[in-house]
């Protein structure tokens, strides 16, 4: 089914997106839905420049992604995004990403908030933001919390300096990037088939990243902490 405000984009995996298995990466398909949600809003006339004009930016606070399977080299795959809910400061999105036949092999919701960069706090989204992105029926899944419950013991498992390369747009680290961070102390040898991370301060170049990790079962939380012990983030791995 397509929703009257989904935005779509089409692509073919490429060599760049996989991994020594010949499948797409877990980051790959996170740079999908990120990129697929920034064309949507180059397109409407809400992107980069305006928001940059507006000193506005849309700063992703939770998300949950959920993977059916990884697509391989070379497969055609399309990616589309909608918004599902205004509230306040707050927007949903949805994001799938579907094979040639149609078939959903990812899918993830979002919470974002809107902030006022200069300010350095939440806003409300104007009317004409609102209803140029409309809103669509969210999608069918199973949604869990937004907030990660850390497991008793953590372990610190590595710390590194934020390099240039982690920064994005807003001068912080890339949502994907906290993912990568926590992946490389990731030792499960199954596929994960969902990620949940939330975001809660914004690390800046040169900050000291401290990674901290705790399992249980078949669930393997790691913090992104600071030097000061404060959170830049927590992601959960299942298999």
């Amino acid at each position: 089914m397509t929703r009257i405000n989904e935005y779509t984009i089409k692509s073919k995996v490429r060599f760049s997106e996989i991994d020594h298995t010949r499948k797409m990466t877990l980051p790959g398909i996170i740079n999908y839905f990120q990129d697929c949600s920034i064309f949507q809003s180059e397109e409407i006339g809400y992107g980069l420049e305006y928001l940059t004009r507006q000193k506005r930016a849309w700063m992703l606070s939770a998300w949950q992604i959920v993977i059916d399977r990884y697509p391989e080299m070379g497969e055609e795959i399309s990616i589309s995004t909608w918004a599902s809910g205004f509230k306040g400061i707050c927007g949903d999105r949805n994001f799938c990403m579907r094979d040639k036949a149609g078939k959903i092999t990812a899918c993830a919701n979002s919470l974002w908030v809107y902030m006022d960069i200069q300010k350095g706090r939440p806003i409300k989204p104007g009317p004409d933001e609102i209803k140029a992105y409309g809103v669509s029926e969210p999608l069918k899944m199973e949604n869990a919390p937004r907030k990660i419950e850390l497991p008793e013991k953590m372990i610190e498992a590595a710390s590194f300096p934020v390099r240039k390369y982690h920064i994005d747009t807003n001068e912080h680290v890339n949502n994907c990037q906290y993912v990568q961070m926590a992946k490389e102390v990731y030792e499960g040898e199954e596929p994960i088939r969902q990620i949940r991370a939330e975001y809660k301060k914004s690390a800046v170049y040169k900050d000291i990243i401290v990674l901290k990790i705790g399992r249980k079962e078949n669930r393997t939380v790691v913090e992104l902490c600071g030097e000061q012990g404060q959170t830049f983030a927590a992601v959960e791995f299942r298999t």
